[in-house]
């Protein structure tokens, strides 16, 4: 509840007490929020503002709950198992798991990469980034696997911050989509902005659109699946690619390839189902198409990252592979 609410207690109200009262009206809060609610100041009756919950009813009482507004939760440390790669006192590298969420948000209050850094960290986070999002510089959608570096001191945070806006960081990733590009190494070039009537998601845009923002993607396809069994002869099903970043827009490389018509394997926002061309004729391709129906995220892992340590001045570089549910899918694409 957030919205300003009216009630009008009739005579069958008299002798109960308000907050019991009230509890009725404004299910599914419970006596005891409501009550909180009430010494808080967040009632009136016939315009004078009520704080005891305990009052008894007279019948005919005009009542106005106006309740505080909604502040989101201070994340807490959680002991949550980190795959950490590097960490010294300025920053923390790590692997992040598919299906783990970057920091809080509506949804996901707990059990978030930032809940499982205040542990790690024991609260040595950069505070730059916020309450809900300390230390963050970059992030990686829930269901994308992969390097991640957080700030731990406010000096770090900046010099990241710096190298991010200057496009000075080496970010690889590895997908796999439908179909092939072509040609099979190029540069998408298109401009996002969020998406008319969603704002969860992102569209390629106009450069005159409000809101639209560069956005540059560089792919070259690594390795082509199916041309052997697919309907229409040398047809490639489904390709790995690399996809390296000049920016960092949201849902980037989900957007850029889903526009180009190669949407990656497994995106529930921007892709779509099966492997379109594949002819489900014998074992391997049965098994291919078992497993794409199975892989229920976007089958991307952010697999290098390389940049100069913002305090120190160290080269550092990051690789790593990308996690089993990836494999397991490339390896039943490679069968075909």
């Amino acid at each position: 509840m957030s919205e300003t609410r009216t009630f009008e207690a009739d005579e069958t109200a008299r002798g109960e007490r308000v907050d019991r009262w009230l509890t009725a009206q404004l299910a599914p809060l419970t006596r005891t929020r409501v009550k909180a609610m009430i010494e808080g100041g967040a009632m009136s009756v016939n315009g004078a503002v009520h704080t005891d919950p305990s009052a008894k009813l007279k019948g005919g009482e005009a009542i106005v709950v106006t309740p505080p507004p909604v502040e989101d939760p201070e994340p807490q440390p959680e002991d949550i198992a980190l795959d950490v790669l590097f960490e010294d006192a300025h920053l923390i590298v790590l692997d992040k798991p598919a299906g783990l969420v970057v920091h809080p948000a509506a949804g996901n209050w707990t059990g978030t990469l930032v809940n499982a850094l205040l542990h790690h960290c024991a609260g040595s986070l950069s505070g730059i980034g916020g309450v809900a999002r300390p230390g963050i510089v970059h992030r990686l959608d829930k269901d994308t696997s992969g390097v991640m570096v957080v700030a731990k001191t406010d000096e770090a945070h900046q010099g990241l911050t710096q190298l991010w806006q200057a496009h000075d960081v080496e970010r690889a990733y590895l997908a796999v989509c439908h179909g092939s590009p072509r040609p099979s190494v190029g540069t998408i070039e298109l401009p996002l902005r969020r998406a008319a009537g969603d704002k969860r998601k992102q569209a390629v845009a106009r450069w005159d659109d409000e809101g639209a923002r560069e956005a540059i993607t560089h792919f070259r396809r690594l390795e082509g699946y199916g041309a052997g069994r697919a309907k229409l002869p040398g047809e490639t099903v489904a390709s790995l690619v690399e996809c390296r970043l000049e920016t960092g827009r949201t849902h980037q490389i989900r957007v850029h390839m889903a526009h180009v018509g190669h949407p990656l394997v497994g995106d529930q926002t921007y892709g779509r189902s099966g492997l379109a061309g594949l002819r489900p004729e014998d074992e391997p391709a049965e098994r291919a198409l078992k497993t794409v129906a199975g892989f229920k995220r976007q089958a991307l892992h952010a697999a290098v990252l390389g940049f100069e340590h913002p305090v120190t001045g160290e080269d550092l570089r990051f690789e790593t592979a990308p996690p089993g549910d990836f494999r397991a899918l490339t390896e039943a694409l490679s069968a075909l």
